[in-house]
C-alpha cells in the first residue's frame, strides 16, 4: 500500500519543547527500512538508551546484491557503533587495486597500505549478507520487524503516528531509510524530482573460489563498457561491469545476462575471462542504476532521511553504504543528549546534506568519464589518467575518504542483547 501523505509542516505544534528536567526519559524512534542505513541507525540510537523498532516490509531482513566495498570512513562509521573489528574479520584487503584501460594497461594504482596510512583505516571487500549479519546481531531481536511495511506517518494532535501492517507506533522521531523508491520521500517530499536513470546499468556477481586468484583489484576502463574486479575472502572475487543501455534493457534471466557479459567482455584482458569462467551463470544481478536529484532538506519536522532515500548515488565510487553509514552515526550524535528532536535534525541535515550531495555529483561525474565511447574522447582521458600523480589521486580522494565519526565511539549498552 503506498505511503500517504498525512503530517503537515508542524509536526510538533508551536516551537521548541521545555528542556527536560532530571534524567531524560527513554525516546522512541522508528526505522523505516531495514538495509545498512537503518540498521545501523537503530543501532547507533538503541547504544544511547533510545528504544528502537525497525520496520521492514521484506519478510526478512536479507541483503540481495554481491560484494560491497567499505572504504576507510565507512570503516570509521563502524569503529563509532562498535563493529569495525568483526566487519573486518568477515573482509578482504586489497594489496593494491587501480584503472586499467581496455588493453590491460596500468592507467593509476593505489596502494592499500598508504591508504591506511593517510586516512587511518584500509579499503575492506566483503559480501553484503556478512555485513547486514552483523548489523542484524548487533540489534535485539525484537526491535527488528519483518514484513511490517509502512502505509502512514500522521500526526494526530497528539504526536507521530506510524501506521504499519502490525499496528501503529507513537516514536518521537521517525528515520525513513527505505532506498531509492523511498515511500516516505515520496509522501513528504511530493514535489522532489524523481530518480533519473544515468545511462547504464550495473552487473554484479561473484565468483567460485579460484585455486590462483588475482592479488589486485582493478577496474578497466573501456568504449562506453567497464569490467571491475576485487578480492573477497575464501578465493572468491567480486565483479562488477557497466555498458552503456537504455532503461530498462535488461534480458529478464541470470543465464541470458551471463552470455550478455561473455559477449561483452570474454574476450577482454586477463583475468577478466578466467572471472567470467568462474561465475555460476545463474549467479548475475543486474540493475539500472539511477541517482537521486538534490533534495531541498533531508528533514521535514521530526522525520529524517538516510542513505538512498536521502541521496541516491551512482557506485563509481563506491561510497553508496558507506555514506549511509555516516548518515547514521552522525544522526545519532545530533540527537544525542537533547530533548529538542528537531533542532537535532535540522543539524543532522545542515551537516549532512552538502556532503551527500557533492559526493553524488563527484560519483556521477566519475561515471560519465569511465563510459566515454568516442575514440579521442577515450584517448585523451587514459592519456590524463596515466599522467596523474599517484599522490594527487590520493589527495583528490581526501575530502570524501577524511571523515570521521563526531563524538566518541558508542559502546554497547548494559542492556545490549535484551530486549527493552
Amino acid at each position: 500500500m503506498p505511503l500517504k501523505h498525512r503530517i503537515d509542516g508542524h509536526l510538533t505544534g508551536g516551537g521548541a519543547p521545555e528542556p527536560e528536567r532530571g534524567p531524560m526519559p527513554q525516546r522512541a524512534a522508528t526505522i523505516v527500512g531495514g538495509g545498512i542505513g537503518g540498521l545501523a541507525a537503530a543501532i547507533a540510537l538503541h547504544r544511547r538508551g533510545w528504544r528502537v523498532e525497525v520496520l521492514e516490509r521484506a519478510p526478512e531482513f536479507t541483503e540481495i546484491g554481491a560484494g560491497i566495498s567499505l572504504w576507510p570512513n565507512a570503516l570509521h562509521a563502524l569503529e563509532a557503533l562498535g563493529l569495525s573489528d568483526a566487519v573486518r574479520a568477515l573482509g578482504a584487503v586489497e594489496v593494491t587495486g587501480g584503472v586499467r584501460d581496455r588493453r590491460g594497461r596500468w592507467l593509476s594504482r593505489t596502494d592499500n597500505a598508504e591508504l591506511a596510512r593517510r586516512f587511518g583505516q584500509p579499503l575492506v571487500v566483503l559480501h553484503r549478507a556478512d555485513l547486514l549479519r552483523v548489523l542484524t546481531e548487533a540489534l535485539p531481536a525484537d526491535r527488528l520487524r519483518s514484513g511490517s511495511e509502512v502505509s502512514a506517518v500522521r500526526d494526530d494532535g497528539h504526536g507521530l503516528v506510524v501506521d504499519h501492517r502490525e499496528g501503529e507506533s507513537r516514536p518521537d522521531v521517525v528515520v525513513g531509510a527505505d532506498g531509492l523508491h523511498s515511500a516516505v520521500r515520496r509522501a513528504l517530499w511530493p514535489d522532489a524530482a524523481a530518480p533519473r536513470y544515468v545511462g547504464y546499468p550495473a552487473w554484479r556477481m561473484v565468483t567460485e573460489p579460484l585455486a590462483e586468484p588475482p592479488s589486485e583489484g582493478a577496474a578497466t576502463w573501456g568504449r562506453g563498457e567497464r569490467f571491475g574486479y576485487t578480492t573477497l575472502p575464501g578465493g572468491r572475487m567480486y565483479c562488477f561491469a557497466t555498458a552503456s543501455l537504455p532503461e530498462g534493457a535488461a534480458s529478464g534471466t541470470s543465464e541470458s545476462e551471463y552470455a550478455e557479459l561473455l559477449r561483452r567482455f570474454g574476450s577482454w584482458p586477463d583475468p577478466v575471462p578466467a572471472l567470467l569462467a568462474a561465475v555460476p551463470a545463474d549467479a548475475v544481478l543486474r540493475h539500472d542504476l539511477y541517482d537521486l536529484p538534490p533534495l531541498p532538506s533531508f528533514v521535514h519536522g521530526r522525520v529524517a532521511l538516510l542513505g538512498d532515500a536521502a541521496h541516491a548515488m551512482t557506485p563509481n565510487l563506491g561510497q553508496g553504504a558507506c555514506q549511509a553509514l555516516e548518515d547514521a552515526v552522525t544522526l545519532a550524535h545530533c540527537l544525542d543528549g537533547t530533548p529538542d528532536v528537531a533542532a537535532a535534525l535540522r543539524s543532522y541535515d545542515l551537516l549532512r546534506r552538502p556532503r551527500t550531495q557533492a559526493i553524488t555529483r563527484r560519483s556521477a561525474r566519475l561515471g560519465a568519464i569511465g563510459q566515454l565511447s568516442w575514440p579521442p574522447a577515450v584517448l585523451l582521458r587514459d592519456t590524463a589518467a596515466r599522467l596523474a600523480p599517484t599522490r594527487a589521486t590520493l589527495r583528490s580522494m581526501t575530502p570524501v575518504l577524511g571523515w570521521t565519526a563526531p563524538g566518541a565511539p558508542v559502546t554497547a549498552t548494559k542492556s545490549e542483547g535484551k530486549s527493552d
